[in-house]
């Protein structure tokens, strides 16, 4: 079944709780979600990076927000006003195409909008997608990468980061044009791209008060800990 799921606001602990959640209770079905929040700003980071490179950039950027570890890749993420989805899907294929696909068809939907946005098409060393950079954490909308969006004036507008569970992909993406997450058209540009690229129906549903519950307690037991924002 492909689900296009409704779900409460939640804080940026429950928001990686609940992408995880979707994986591990629903690893075959198709879902996508828009991101709710019931606080302010809030910063994400890369499973990978390092905390103190991390609260190094943060500390630069007033009123920046807590910190939250993805279950995901790539850099920081300041969470403003962007409109945050994620997406959980089975596919075979390897991170770098779907991220090139998923990618294309967001910028064709973002085209009809009127939308001025280019493919970053240049190809990047490998260490370029580390999560850190002599020594200075990764930051996603300073650093693009290949596929990622960008603006006419050449900044970062869309980027993402997957994670592979076996077959089922878990994609988080980030679009951050001026005010995204209030305009309804963009949602609808995204949840069209999602439709042509997995040829999915998108049946809307809310999220079941079980599966909230097991999300509040992975997010208070993991999410929220030291022992993971500090993980490394």
């Amino acid at each position: 079944m492909d689900i296009l799921l409704t779900v409460p606001a939640l804080n940026v602990f429950e928001q990686m709780a609940l992408d995880e959640c979707l994986v591990r209770a629903r690893p075959r079905e198709t879902t996508l979600r828009f991101y709710r929040w019931t606080d302010g700003p809030a910063v994400t980071f890369g499973y990978a990076q390092f905390v103190s490179e991390v609260r190094r950039a943060v500390q630069a950027v007033p009123g920046a927000g807590p910190l939250a570890r993805r279950p995901t890749g790539g850099g920081v993420v300041f969470h403003r006003d962007d409109l945050t989805f994620s997406l959980v899907f089975v596919s075979p294929g390897r991170p770098a195409e779907i991220y090139r696909r998923l990618h294309a068809q967001i910028h064709e939907q973002l085209a009809r909008l009127g939308a001025q946005n280019c493919v970053f098409g240049q190809k990047l060393p490998a260490a370029a997608y580390a999560p850190s950079v002599n020594h200075a954490a990764s930051a996603c909308f300073s650093n693009p990468v290949e596929n990622d969006l960008l603006s006419a004036d050449g900044a970062k507008v869309l980027g993402g980061a997957i994670r592979r569970f076996g077959e089922t992909v878990l994609y988080q993406g980030s679009l951050q044009l001026p005010g995204a997450r209030e305009n309804p058209a963009y949602k609808t540009a995204v949840i069209n791209a999602v439709r042509e690229f997995l040829a999915a129906d998108l049946t809307p549903a809310r999220a079941e008060q079980s599966l909230l519950q097991a999300v509040r307690k992975l997010a208070q037991t993991q999410y929220a800990q030291p022992a993971w924002t500090e993980k490394f």
